[in-house]
């Protein structure tokens, strides 16, 4: 049986671990708010300008642009949203599990280090890495998509995707393949952006007719590029409040498992003081009988 000044020891050091569990997740809920507040706000602009394309296709008779077409997938491109930090529960492996259980070939960009640390170790194909962090720069994702959409149209991918942990709720975070290129069904895509989410919301309908100058093809020259870029930075989005609440989750798991640790060992101390003083009792006892 351990002795009082182990069991002291072990009490100090769980309660200090305890205090950074508590400080670790105060500070990922206050992250998380600003990061699911920045991600909804920005779901009715993509879900308005995957409408707006959906508008201006239907009324285009021979639509010929190279993000609509589909072609035999040899090579799909991968953006991979990772986290740069731990201690945010299965996340990140929730997205490697996805990768390992694809068996076709893949070339990654990857986004967050520990996606890259993941990449590097099992030498798949990375192409690049993006440092994003913590407050998402949509000057870096554009960078980030112009890289992709490059890759696309020289052929050196036949479809560019992005992997990231979804966010559902604060307990639920979904590893989710979202295809970008080549589009195919705008419908369906808004409806995924209206649909999947905890707080849904409604845009204003105008099926009034338009006049495009100079040209659908010019204008789809300036939307596309525009709506595969707010594609990804909305996917970021709901990363970075993923990771934040996964975090806040596993750090109240830390914090609640320290305190009954807290509370064993407490008990623990209690009855090995109790033994101690018993048994000095005892021993004067039994000198005085002696004396």
């Amino acid at each position: 049986m351990p002795n009082l000044r182990e069991i002291r020891r072990r009490i100090k050091s769980v309660k200090n671990t305890r205090q950074i569990t508590k400080a670790m997740e105060l500070v990922a809920a206050s992250k998380m708010k600003k990061a699911q507040q920045a991600a909804i706000s920005g779901r009715p602009y993509a879900a308005l300008l995957a409408e707006t394309l959906s508008h201006i296709s239907s009324r285009i008779e021979e639509l010929d642009h190279p993000f609509f077409k589909e072609r035999e997938v040899k090579a799909r491109g991968i953006i991979i949203v990772s986290t740069d930090r731990g201690l945010c529960g299965p996340l990140n492996g929730n997205l490697i599990r996805e990768i390992l259980n694809s068996k076709e070939e893949m070339k990654f960009v990857s986004v967050g280090r520990k996606g890259r640390q993941f990449l590097s170790r099992t030498n798949r194909d990375l192409l690049a890495d993006f440092e994003i962090g913590d407050a998402v720069k949509y000057t870096k994702v554009k960078q980030l998509t112009e890289f992709m959409i490059d890759k696309y149209l020289s052929g050196e991918v036949d479809t560019v995707e992005v992997l990231y942990p979804r966010f559902v709720n604060v307990l639920t975070q979904a590893p989710s393949f979202g295809k970008l290129l080549p589009i195919i069904g705008l419908d369906a895509m808004i409806t995924e952006l209206r649909g999947k989410d905890s707080q849904p919301f409604e845009t204003s309908k105008d099926d009034r007719n338009f006049v495009f100058e100079p040209d659908p093809i010019s204008i789809f020259n300036d939307l596309l590029p525009l709506f595969v870029d707010r594609q990804v930075y909305q996917a970021i989005l709901s990363a970075r409040a993923s990771e934040h609440s996964a975090r806040m989750v596993a750090m109240k798991t830390a914090k609640d498992n320290a305190s009954k640790l807290l509370d064993s060992l407490t008990l623990q101390f209690n009855k090995a003081r109790q033994a101690a003083i018993t048994q000095e009792i005892l021993e004067i006892a039994a000198a005085t009988s002696q004396g």
